[in-house]
């Protein structure tokens, strides 16, 4: 039996020290990409633009944005689900600050991001794609 699926959309957002953004979710202890899930009938890039506004109150050139693909991941915060997400490198055009269900943010080399917990999605399918691109 398969696992039940969450769509979402992520961003990646790496800084000019080429630090990765993650934010880790009130009630959660896994840091991942800041985002969340696709409302029906919404498009990922529509969702990721209000997610980002939402949880960090900047927003970002959405013809900008940069498709990255579409990955599969087990789900951090919902034991037994699975993530299918659309990520897409974005640059935020202001100054992120954790807001709505953020309760922290912080940058982290993905070369060597410590023993800081990470979202499966982000371990296995961000960092691959940012140390690709570095």
């Amino acid at each position: 039996m398969s696992r039940p699926v969450i769509r979402i959309v992520a961003a990646v957002v790496v800084g000019e020290d080429n630090r990765l953004l993650v934010v880790r979710k009130r009630g959660t202890t896994a840091f991942m990409q800041p985002g969340g899930k696709i409302e029906p009938g919404e498009q990922p890039i529509e969702a990721l633009a209000r997610e980002v506004r939402e949880e960090l109150g900047v927003g970002f050139d959405v013809p900008a944005a940069e498709e990255l693909g579409h990955f599969t991941a087990p789900a951090a915060n919902e034991p037994g689900h699975a993530v299918d997400a659309w990520l897409y490198r974005v640059s935020l055009d202001g100054e992120p600050r954790p807001q709505a269900e953020i309760d922290e943010m912080t940058w982290i080399d993905p070369h060597a991001p410590g023993d800081v917990e990470l979202a499966p999605l982000t371990r296995d399918a961000v960092f691959a794609l940012v140390r690709d691109r570095a």
